[in-house]
């Protein structure tokens, strides 16, 4: 996991204490996590031509992360509960604008190699589970 574009370096971060990874219903922003009274919530990118993650704290890039710290709970995790509608609604505006890698930038992807171009806010809402 690093701070900062992918390619950069970057230092390694924390696993949030606790953390009960929620499914989201949404095929961008996956999985999201309460701690401390702020959402995490990880984007998946088009992987590999991106990092396969990308972590956001109350909307705020954090870091990119291609593997997933063994001490966060296994993601999408049968048991945990899905985000409520209320919930999602609050990930999602959230997360507003920050769909295609690069969005958290200014510098949304739109190379053809990928599918960043198609993730807009509209797409990104619609209900995948």
């Amino acid at each position: 996991m690093t701070n900062g574009p992918a390619g950069t370096g970057g230092i390694p971060l924390p696993a949030p204490p606790g953390a009960g990874w929620r499914p989201t219903g949404s095929g961008v922003f996956p999985h999201a996590a309460r701690v401390d009274g702020r959402w995490w919530v990880l984007r998946l990118n088009d992987f590999p031509e991106h990092p396969l993650h990308t972590l956001f704290v109350d909307g705020r890039h954090v870091a990119d992360v291609d593997d997933v710290p063994s001490d966060w709970q296994r993601l999408a995790n049968a048991s945990a509960p899905a985000l409520t509608g209320p919930e999602r609604t609050e990930i999602l505006d959230l997360m507003a604008g920050l769909g295609p890698y690069g969005a958290e930038y200014g510098t949304p992807c739109t190379g053809d190699w990928c599918s960043c171009e198609v993730l807009t806010d509209a797409w990104i809402r619609r209900q995948t589970d």
